[in-house]
C-alpha cells in the first residue's frame, strides 16, 4: 500500500529533486506538492480547490513560505483535533536554534536541514524516506 506525502515546498528545484528522490525508491508513494502554507492548509482541509484531495500520510513542510509561512501550518495543524495526528517532518534549510527548538514546541515530529550538495540531499531524502516510510508506523 503506497504512503501519501505532502511536500510544502516554494523552491521548484527542491520540489523536483524530492519527487527525484521518492521515485528512485522501492517503497510505493504518492507525492503531491502546493508551494505555500496557503495552500498547505486548503489541501490538508481538503477545501477549494483541494476538495478530493486525499490525506497525507506525512507530510514536509519548509518554514520560510509565502503567504502563510511553515510555522503557522505547524500551529494549526498540530492545534487542530482533526490533523494533529498527521506526522510534520520540517525540512528548511534553516538552523537557527531558535527556529529548530520554536519547531519542536509546537510539536514537529522532526526537523531535518536541507543540504546543498546534491549528493547529501538525496542521502537525506532516502534517509527520511526509510525510517518514516519503513520503520515508523504512520496513523
Amino acid at each position: 500500500m503506497s504512503k501519501h506525502l505532502l511536500l510544502v515546498e516554494d523552491n521548484p528545484a527542491d520540489a523536483e529533486l524530492v519527487r527525484v528522490g521518492l521515485d528512485e525508491s522501492s517503497i510505493p508513494t504518492k507525492l503531491s506538492v502546493v508551494q505555500n502554507g496557503e495552500e498547505a492548509l486548503a489541501f490538508v482541509r481538503r477545501q477549494a480547490p483541494y476538495t478530493e484531495a486525499e490525506r497525507p500520510d506525512l507530510i514536509l513542510l519548509d518554514l520560510n513560505l509565502p503567504k502563510i509561512d511553515g510555522r503557522q501550518v505547524l500551529r494549526e495543524l498540530k492545534a487542530d483535533p482533526a490533523y494533529k495526528q498527521i506526522p510534520i517532518v520540517v525540512l528548511t534549510s534553516s538552523v537557527a536554534p531558535g527556529d529548530v527548538q520554536k519547531a519542536y514546541e509546537m510539536h514537529a515530529n522532526s526537523y531535518v536541514k536541507k543540504q546543498v550538495d546534491l549528493d547529501e540531499f538525496m542521502r537525506v531524502i532516502h534517509s527520511f524516506e526509510s525510517f518514516w516510510l519503513e520503520i515508523a508506523k504512520l496513523p
